[in-house]
């Protein structure tokens, strides 16, 4: 289908958005009465999550995907009358997706459940081959003289879980004792596989090339996400051959037969196409003019860039509609600001934060000037807690803020005064490192981190939509509230800092880590 006929369907399900019920709520502001108004009865948010994470899907950097998405973010804006534009900071190694097809060949026939990494070579054909485990080898030297073995071979490379049951599960089920001493040993069985890697002279970054250099076809991997039926999908480092994750079960099948000798054989199908070694990159920048005071800015913030085992649903396409919806809504009922309103989706989050880095690094005048940014990137549960970063000045005037919204939007929120400085994690780090007041929205897990964040299960149907409507309302109105304040929020920062228990040493204000901007300068 071509783009114009898939852009058209997308305008049409945003103009045919369902209105939810919502508790009735007042205010004596009418600005905030009319937030309240269009983003309860009148949300974008599922019909534009649905564009984004089905239609187009995840948005790898500098894949096809995320070029993709970013037009759509930016015809999106130009619907609402707002101005957005992809503002290129660097350039990355292009990669496009395609299919994983693995089966099982012998000793039985099965279809296994399997999804390349990111960045992974592919096949040109499917290809058959006999499996190997990463030997115990007594030393480097031992390992080398096993090497050769793996021509014409998969190698598999992980430790294999002895189960794929959560903890919890067993917790729930076993008898206590009998867990706790199946714990144990599994923590130790897999000690003892990190210093099998260790042993081989290589680490888990260089590993894969010496074995597709020795002739391997093809690498087997698992990183089990510790919940039902999820892993982590990062990226590959062959340049020739497949890097191919198994799931739990069927990694666990495949090393049982092998570690048995009924010597498995399977067949991978796996393509893929890299773009270029360097493909221009950008972060995707919204923007409301301020009328009164445009060298002034007020920032919303989400990473738009998702590894892509899955959909990219809630790390961070549930950010992303949060910060549209809310500019969307302030649109309507607050189209002409005192301070100029910024939107960044930023790119290469996943690789460093190195578009939010880019941006503070290109715009000094932006991070003067900035008044406050609000950034939303932990899934898709209501936000819970609000860090001050360290900037002591801050908390009176986020209570005040709360205070002013309706409970239904504020309920438990906690606000952490004086909070830490973030050194990293998202993209508010890129500018509290300047010393700019840059805030994280934390919100509820909903398990986030076994069961979506960086999985091959972050698909649109994990969202809860009444929470992130909760965020999208939140996060208007505090944009409206901190753009009535009449002066910047104060920067004066904490001093005294907590022991950071890694080297017993006072910890301090992070130090700015300049971008990436390039896959040549991440690999030096």
């Amino acid at each position: 289908m071509k783009r114009t006929a898939l852009w058209a369907m997308g305008a049409a399900a945003l103009a045919a958005a369902p209105a939810h019920a919502q508790p009735e709520w007042t205010s004596s502001d009418p600005v905030l009465r009319a937030i309240w108004e269009e983003g309860t009865q009148r949300s974008q948010l599922e019909p534009m999550a649905q564009r984004l994470l089905d239609s187009i899907g995840p948005r790898l950097t500098a894949s096809p995907g995320m070029e993709a998405a970013q037009d759509w973010v930016v015809r999106t804006y130009g619907t609402w009358g707002i101005t957005a534009r992809n503002e290129r900071y660097g350039t990355w190694r292009g990669w496009n997706r395609g299919y994983t097809h693995v089966d099982l060949l012998t000793p039985r026939v099965r279809t296994l459940e399997s999804q390349m990494l990111a960045w992974s070579p592919g096949t040109t054909a499917p290809v058959e081959a006999g499996v190997v485990i990463l030997p115990d080898a007594a030393d480097s030297a031992a390992f080398r003289a096993w090497l050769p073995s793996v021509r014409g071979k998969f190698v598999m490379i992980s430790f294999s879980p002895p189960t794929c049951r959560p903890d919890e599960n067993w917790q729930r089920w076993a008898v206590a004792a009998d867990f706790e001493r199946f714990r144990q040993q599994r923590t130790a069985d897999a000690q003892a596989w990190t210093q099998r890697i260790a042993r081989t002279g290589y680490t888990t970054r260089d590993l894969p090339v010496a074995l597709e250099q020795a002739g391997a076809l093809g690498v087997l991997t698992n990183l089990w996400s510790q919940g039902w039926g999820v892993d982590k999908i990062f990226n590959a480092r062959t340049l020739r051959v497949p890097t191919v994750d198994l799931s739990c079960e069927d990694y666990g099948l495949v090393y049982r037969l092998a570690a048995n000798g009924d010597n498995p054989a399977l067949r991978i199908d796996a393509r893929a196409e890299f773009t270029g070694e360097e493909r221009p990159v950008s972060n995707t920048i919204a923007e409301v003019r301020g009328a009164r005071k445009p060298n002034e800015y007020i920032m919303l913030s989400a990473h738009f860039d998702s590894w892509d085992g899955a959909s990219g649903a809630t790390d961070n396409g549930t950010g992303t509609v949060v910060m549209m919806e809310a500019m969307r809504i302030l649109r309507q009922v607050y189209p002409r600001p005192n301070r100029t309103l910024l939107v960044g989706h930023w790119s290469g989050e996943e690789q460093g934060l190195n578009g939010s880095r880019a941006f503070s690094e290109d715009h000094p005048e932006v991070v003067r000037g900035l008044h406050a940014l609000f950034n939303q990137d932990n899934g898709t549960g209501r936000i819970r807690n609000i860090s001050m970063q360290g900037f002591t000045g801050a908390a009176p005037v986020f209570r005040r803020w709360l205070a002013a919204m309706p409970p239904f939007v504020t309920d438990s929120v906690n606000v952490d005064d004086p909070g830490t400085p973030s050194g990293g994690g998202s993209d508010n780090a890129s500018f509290v490192c300047h010393g700019a007041p840059g805030f994280g929205l934390g919100s509820l897990s909903w398990d986030y981190g076994t069961y979506t964040w960086h999985t091959n299960r972050d698909t649109y149907d994990k969202i809860s939509w009444d929470d992130v409507r909760r965020n999208a309302l939140m996060v208007a109105m505090l944009v409206y509230l901190a753009d009535q304040e009449p002066e910047l929020l104060p920067r004066a920062r904490r001093t005294e800092f907590p022991v950071n228990p890694q080297t017993n040493q006072p910890g301090s204000w992070p130090a700015c880590t300049p971008a990436t901007r390039s896959a040549a300068q991440s690999t030096r």
